[in-house]
């Protein structure tokens, strides 16, 4: 009799997985909680209406992603990863709380923004990789991609509750309650890390300490075309196409002109998109560079779509449709490069992927935030169409190839 758990939820069978889907859950919609907070008082309190303010301090949030690349990678395959997944969870709570209780006392500046915004970022890239390949111990490969799909659901399912409670928080009680909810929310995660059957965890082969481990890492991307291909394309889409928080927040208010409530919607009709999109890739046994294709394409149209939106509901509806089509691509990347790569190396490898993903948007922001200043939100969007639309070509030419082969077997 087949479990009421199974296809897309197959891999809730696990009970570490469990609990680190439900802490995760909690602690995600603070993360979106703070995202459109922190977007916010930038946009609206601390600048008047400044877009490239923003994209300075998403700019600054997603940077430590390629300055700490020598180093994330490496501790991922080097160290334990449950007692490294507590240190920097902690941290990150500890900044949220801090950066609220200067803004709840009035003090909070522009330039303390911005150091928190690297700060953060920094504890932030030291976290990523280790988060995304231990899934790969709670369940082992064979629910890898399924675990990959879930852990996206919960991720963005957070993303429907987290910027509408934002968005309440924020016009009732004020913007720095949003930061420390944030803060508060960490906990959840550290207690279902201190909760977690040990002995059940599928640990992985940690990596020698011999130096020169980054550049190991760099040679064995170097020799894989196929890997190549798809860091080519999560850097044109993270560069131009990620910077959802720019293009939101800059189509909220200067276009649309809606208060705090209105943009928290926005985000949270992204979500709904994304949610779908992350379902329908937890069903997927094992997605290949059709995926990548599909998934690319779709959201350069519907980057295109919401540039030319003519009015606020047109552009919720845009919004839906590239969450979904960017959540398709972003978790086939993630199960692509794990499910190929030897488990010793996959620390380093998903850390070029989320250097160069996440490096590219710290990199664009500005650019993207310049845009949407001089030219309008719109002809931003333009940017990430185009950029989405180059990756898709890229997508083709390796499906036309044989190496293609190596990941779509």
């Amino acid at each position: 009799m087949r479990s009421p758990l199974s296809g897309a939820f197959r891999a809730l069978t696990n009970f570490n997985f469990r609990l680190w889907t439900a802490g995760g859950l909690i602690s995600n919609i603070g993360t979106w909680m703070q995202r459109v907070a922190q977007d916010w008082i930038v946009l609206t309190q601390l600048t008047h209406h400044d877009a490239t303010a923003v994209g300075i301090v998403t700019g600054l949030q997603f940077a430590p992603q390629l300055l700490l690349l020598p180093w994330s990678g490496v501790a991922a395959d080097r160290f334990n990863q449950r007692k490294l997944l507590m240190l920097t969870q902690a941290s990150m709570g500890v900044l949220a709380t801090a950066l609220g209780i200067l803004t709840i006392t009035g003090h909070v500046r522009l330039w303390h923004v911005y150091v928190f915004a690297f700060v953060f970022g920094a504890a932030a890239a030291l976290d990523a990789p280790v988060r995304q390949t231990f899934v790969g111990e709670l369940v082992g490969d064979e629910y890898l991609p399924n675990a990959v799909g879930l852990n996206s659901t919960s991720f963005f399912a957070a993303q429907m509750i987290g910027p509408a409670v934002a968005g309440v928080v924020i016009a009732k009680i004020g913007t720095g309650w949003a930061f420390v909810l944030n803060g508060l929310s960490f906990g959840a995660v550290l207690l279902s890390m201190y909760f977690l059957r040990v002995h059940e965890l599928r640990t992985n082969a940690r990596a020698s300490r011999a130096p020169g481990g980054f550049l190991e890492g760099v040679r064995y991307v170097r020799a894989r075309p196929d890997i190549r291909s798809i860091l080519v394309m999560l850097f044109l889409i993270g560069t131009f196409g990620l910077n959802f928080p720019i293009f939101i927040s800059a189509m909220a208010v200067k276009v649309f002109h809606t208060d705090a409530r209105g943009f928290g919607l926005l985000s949270s009709i992204m979500a709904i998109g994304t949610v779908s999109g992350a379902l329908l890739a937890a069903g997927r046994d094992k997605p290949k560079f059709g995926t990548l294709l599909l998934g690319s394409g779709v959201f350069g149209v519907g980057c295109t779509f919401a540039a030319l939106s003519p009015g606020y509901w047109w552009f919720a509806v845009a919004l839906a449709v590239i969450g979904a089509a960017v959540l398709t691509f972003t978790t086939a990347t993630n199960s692509m490069m794990q499910l190929s790569t030897m488990p010793a190396m996959r620390g380093r490898v998903m850390a070029i992927r989320l250097g160069l993903g996440l490096g590219g948007a710290a990199m664009g922001a500005p650019i993207v935030g310049w845009i949407a200043n001089h030219f309008g939100p719109r002809w931003s969007l333009g940017a990430g169409a185009i950029s989405a639309l180059l990756a898709a070509l890229v997508a083709a030419l390796m499906m036309a190839k044989p190496e293609a082969a190596q990941l779509d077997t």
